[in-house]
């Protein structure tokens, strides 16, 4: 503990400040200024260096935060490089996209505001990227077992990764045409941009794993085919089956589930097409959705020109301060304004939406109504039924699990009642050398939580195809945490 009244002298938390709105909104690039390494080392010294430090339960991958924040204090950053990447493979993603579990159980964060312990994990894996310290790891020698992953998402990237590392050849299928998952195609520019995966991907590949795009598994390679040419296989195709919304005149023309318009509006960014093909340029947005999807929305639609957009929240307003119900060391329940929602828009709680309703096939405007919770169930409050005009929907509900037909039913893998991917305590599935890791087995969850599952899991992997053996980290059980 380098400073042992750091958090006594300085009581505020301090973040990067994000650029101007009106500014901001004329690209598409990263929201935030620089930080400034001189108040970033200050926030580090709030770190308290607990006896026992609940950031590391807060995060999955057992992260050796208070070892950072003394590091960096010191100004001793190889060394607080070399302990960010022990434990995390990729710090770059989850710096800018994970919600910060740690900094909900950081101690400090009791009676005061949390350390920035998000921040301080960017900015040191921005400085080793630049300082030329993220290099390549390679094995001494192959083992001469194969493995398949089959998805590119940050926990079939990490899976690969801990599996290169251990001497396998690893094969990474992606059935789109650039890795990356949803990280690529889900993740808006502004959120991150995609520099940061591409950098990522030549040290894997300089390491030794081989990406494949444009293969989609189970119908350009059958599942009997993968199980032949590899020793073992790990699904981690993610939870990529949206929740719809059966309601009358959900057939109409300009209804899209958010993951057909954000991937378009990437692949405009990426240079792929001149102009998206959904787009909310003049357009009377409505989001249905008021999580982190429908932000990334509310963002894009916003750069893209929308008239004006409402987000719709079938659940209530959080409260400012951390809910009773939420309390420390968990992840609280309370009011959060994103980067997007500063931006514009107007956000609507404890609303349903019942019934589109369309001129000529297309959706010109909803009937919606409020709800409150009954008993543990959404009732309708009467009298309170509204019509908002619209000519965009975006539906922003969330996942219910992955894809089945295909590789899934080729496989024949059991499933939860769920619809995820069932696995053993060691990650396997009932199919001997199938393993899954991330969404596909848990259920839509964090990017942290994918991450922890993907090194988890290649541990496990490795044990198989070592005859027990492994000296890969297993952060996590797959009982660690419920499953969604």
């Amino acid at each position: 503990m380098a400073d042992p009244n750091g958090f006594l002298k300085h009581t505020s938390r301090e973040t990067p400040v994000r650029r101007p709105v009106p500014l901001r909104l004329m690209d598409w690039k990263e929201v935030y200024e620089d930080f400034d390494s001189n108040t970033l080392r200050t926030q580090a010294s709030r770190c308290m260096d607990c006896g026992i430090p609940f950031c590391h339960n807060g995060c999955p991958l057992g992260n050796l935060i208070p070892e950072w924040n003394d590091l960096i204090y010191k100004d001793r950053w190889r060394e607080a490089f070399d302990r960010l990447h022990a434990t995390n493979n990729f710090p770059e993603f989850t710096g800018r996209l994970c919600p910060a579990p740690c900094e909900a159980s950081c101690v400090l964060g009791i009676n005061q505001d949390p350390v920035t312990i998000k921040q301080v994990e960017v900015e040191i894996i921005d400085r080793a990227f630049d300082e030329g310290w993220v290099k390549p790891i390679r094995t001494s020698s192959l083992t001469g077992k194969k493995v398949a992953v089959v998805g590119s998402g940050p926990a079939g990237l990490a899976a690969a990764q801990q599996l290169t590392r251990a001497g396998h050849t690893v094969t990474v299928f992606e059935r789109a045409d650039r890795i990356g998952g949803l990280l690529r195609y889900g993740i808006p520019e502004f959120k991150m941009e995609k520099r940061h995966i591409d950098r990522r991907l030549v040290q894997m590949e300089s390491e030794g794993t081989v990406f494949r795009t444009g293969v989609n598994v189970g119908v350009d390679i059958t599942a009997e085919e993968l199980k032949d040419q590899f020793d073992a296989v790990v699904l981690a195709g993610g939870a990529t089956e949206a929740r719809d919304l059966p309601v009358p005149g959900r057939e109409l023309d300009g209804i899209h589930q958010a993951m057909e318009f954000l991937p378009i509006a990437n692949r405009v960014q990426l240079g792929d097409l001149d102009a998206p093909t959904i787009t909310a340029e003049g357009k009377k947005v409505v989001i249905i959705g008021g999580g982190d999807t429908g932000a990334d929305c509310l963002g894009t639609s916003l750069r893209q020109g929308a008239e004006i957009v409402h987000q719709f929240e079938i659940m209530p307003r959080p409260p400012e301060e951390r809910a009773e119900s939420t309390p420390w060391p968990t992840y609280p329940l309370m009011y959060r304004v994103s980067s997007a929602h500063e931006e514009g828009g107007e956000r609507v709680f404890s609303v349903n939406t019942e019934q589109f309703v369309g001129e000529n096939g297309k959706v010109t405007a909803l009937k919606a109504h409020e709800v409150q919770m009954v008993d543990g169930r959404f009732q309708k409050v009467e009298g309170s039924d509204f019509e908002l005009e619209t000519d965009l929907v975006l539906l922003a509900m969330g996942f219910v699990g992955p894809e089945k037909p295909g590789l899934l039913t080729d496989l024949g893998v059991d499933l939860t009642d769920r619809g995820n991917v069932a696995r053993s305590n060691e990650w396997a599935t009932n199919v001997p050398g199938v393993y899954v890791a991330g969404d596909m087995g848990r259920g839509q969850s964090l990017i942290v939580w994918a991450i922890a599952e993907g090194r988890s899991c290649a541990a496990a992997v490795d044990a198989y195809l070592e005859g027990g053996q492994t000296f890969l980290p297993s952060p996590i059980k797959p009982s660690a945490a419920p499953q969604r």
